[in-house]
């Protein structure tokens, strides 16, 4: 809506009708009304014709400024090759480019056909080239791209003098703004978006830091490459090759935009990375940061000394020398006790930990037979490691990558073989000690020795070998300690008589071993028998019991199965039972539950016998 005049503003024309006259109050209006508030915004008076002689002489004056430079080798170019050409420099606008008006390239042209067009050379007797050959042609396509805001656009987004080059990051590191600001401003003007903040000094906020970063980092570019086309849509002969072309075209171009906007990408990273503000920005977060954890953890350990101390003062306060004394030991086996617990928490985690890594890699291995494998050796690992070795293990496993977490693993596994390998070298040089000591004591003691062993305990003792393999820490002592627990006997055995007795059995004949083998078998299915005809009549547990048990021995090919399987369905999988059995061809669903209840059975009798031993050799300590 205009705005209306004041009455003062109005003006009076006198129109003559006929003889008599008539007074008109009329308003400025269009290209007057624009005249007047101009003048009404200047103070001054002056009419619509006097500012459009203002306006125009200003943009005289404007044209009058800039000054044509004409290409030196403007006569020898080819206009076939027209489209490789710098069209500014064609017209004589090498140094206004892009910043060119389109009165400036109008006048340009203007100057440029008044010099150089076939008729005026004509005259002045130069030899003109017939048709499209004159180099003239070349200046009518200048003018033709250039007048076109759609083809200035898509020429000047292939400015052949634009630099496209990105700076490196060691580039910018000493001189990071001096290297960095040109090339963002030389690259705002592909923005969409007006405004395009710049980089600033080292003394620009977080703020505007982040605001400038944010922005590039979302550039919306006009730049486009419609130009570089190479087939041109308006030479196909149907409408089926225009559409070929086109659909070349616009993949050429998506292609060299995602150039592009990968190059920006490049930029925007390589500033942010070498930007001193930002890692000044950084240092004091951090900074700050550690300054309140300090402060808070100051503030915690003042407020435990001092509930310490008020503690510590009332118990001394109502506590006699004796009381103190047995506070000061239980105290102490405390200390110790919870030492014990955090180192074994700790060998624990890390043991959990080096699993979960070598899961996560498939244990290194390619296929299924170097999984277990692998898996066996893992295991190895679990028993014989320290905590210090775990943690360095580990350590090196979660910053590596698999080629150097399996070396570091197979390291680590080789040691411990080789350690293994020394501790069953020192055990056979003990066991050939010892059974030369049993040699030299005369045949009477041997005998008494081998006949005090009967068979129960024979197949005890072949059973605790086959529990605790070579390389348990403690072997002979543990192997004891097992059949000093399960033995019915009632005979404590030492480790110097398991290692005796069974070395004795390694040279038995292999007749007399298979003898005591099957002995134990026809003991296991009488003893299970007399079991199953006692509870005739019990109700099967669902769980574990039940018909179509398999009573076959397991192969070591099934136990592999039933521990990959337990390990690829955890507790909390719907199921598990149905699974595993399915992964494990022949047994049922309550055989591997079965067997699983056994292998717990097991391994806790193992840590039992591994735990009193160790308990043994700290009190004699």
């Amino acid at each position: 809506m205009l705005i209306e005049a004041e009455p003062e503003h109005c003006t009076a024309v006198i129109k003559g009708l006929c003889a008599a006259s008539l007074l008109c109050q009329v308003e400025p209006v269009g290209r007057w009304f624009e005249a007047f508030i101009k003048r009404r915004n200047r103070s001054i008076s002056a009419s619509f014709q006097e500012l459009e002689d203002e306006k125009e002489s200003s943009e005289e004056s404007e044209d009058e400024e800039f000054q044509l430079e004409e290409f030196a080798l403007l006569k020898t170019l080819d206009p076939k090759d027209w489209k490789n050409q710098d069209h500014y420099e064609v017209l004589g606008l090498k140094n206004l480019r892009y910043r060119a008006t389109q009165k400036q390239i109008k006048a340009a042209h203007k100057a440029m056909v008044l010099k150089h067009h076939p008729d005026k050379r004509r005259a002045t007797g130069e030899q003109i080239a017939e048709g499209d050959n004159d180099y003239f042609t070349c200046i009518t396509k200048a003018n033709e791209i250039l007048s076109d805001p759609v083809k200035r656009r898509a020429f000047n987004s292939i400015d052949p003098t634009f630099d496209n080059s990105v700076p490196s990051k060691s580039e910018g590191k000493d001189n990071f703004f001096e290297v960095f600001s040109p090339v963002f401003e030389r690259n705002s003007r592909w923005s969409n978006k007006k405004n395009v903040p710049k980089l600033g000094d080292m003394n620009t906020s977080i703020e505007d830091v982040d605001g400038f970063y944010s922005f590039w980092y979302n550039f919306d570019s006009w730049r486009e490459f419609s130009y570089l086309d190479e087939e041109e849509k308006e030479k196909a002969e149907c409408r089926d090759e225009r559409r070929w072309i086109e659909k070349q075209n616009r993949a050429a171009r998506a292609q060299r935009k995602k150039e592009e906007m990968n190059r920006i990408r490049t930029l925007v990273d390589n500033a942010y990375n070498s930007d001193p503000r930002i890692k000044k920005f950084k240092e004091e977060e951090k900074a700050r940061k550690e300054a309140e954890k300090k402060a808070k953890a100051d503030a915690r350990r003042k407020e435990q000394e001092e509930k310490e101390r008020q503690r510590q003062a009332e118990l001394e306060a109502v506590r006699l020398a004796k009381e103190k004394e047995e506070e000061e030991a239980r105290q102490q086996a405390l200390l110790l006790k919870k030492e014990k617990e955090i180192q074994k928490k700790a060998i624990k985690k890390e043991r959990q930990r080096l699993r979960a890594t070598c899961k996560n890699w498939n244990y290194f291995a390619e296929n299924e037979v170097e999984s277990f494998k692998m898996m066996e050796e893992i295991e190895k690992l679990c028993d014989r490691l320290e905590l210090t070795s775990f943690q360095s293990l580990n350590e090196t496993l979660s910053v590596s990558t698999k080629e150097e977490g399996k070396s570091a693993v197979e390291k680590q596994i080789q040691e411990v073989n080789a350690q293994i390998k020394r501790e069953k070298e020192q055990e056979e040089a003990r066991m050939r000690q010892a059974t030369r000591a049993g040699e030299n004591s005369g045949m009477g003691g041997g005998g008494s020795s081998s006949r005090s062993w009967s068979e129960d305990d024979l197949q005890l003792l072949i059973k605790a070998v086959n529990l605790f393999p070579a390389g348990t820490n403690a072997r002979w002592e543990v192997i004891a300690n097992y059949m000093n627990l399960h033995s019915s006997s009632g005979i404590k055995r030492t480790a110097k008589d398991v290692i005796n007795k069974a070395k004795s059995l390694q040279k038995l004949d292999p007749q007399q071993k298979d003898d005591i083998n099957k002995k134990a078998f026809d003991k296991f299915k009488k003893e299970h028998k007399a079991v199953s005809t006692s509870v005739d009549n019990a109700v099967p547990s669902e769980r574990f019991e039940g018909p179509g048990g398999d009573t076959t021995p397991w192969t070591t090919e099934e136990q592999k199965l039933l521990e990959q399987a337990l390990k690829t369905y955890p507790v909390n999988s719907p199921e598990r039972w149905e699974k595993i059995a399915e992964a494990v061809p022949g047994r049922s669903k309550k055989d591997c539950m079965k067997r699983y209840k056994e292998l717990v059975e097991m391994v806790k009798a193992k840590k039992a016998a591994q735990e009193q031993v160790l308990n043994a050799s700290k009190t004699k300590k």
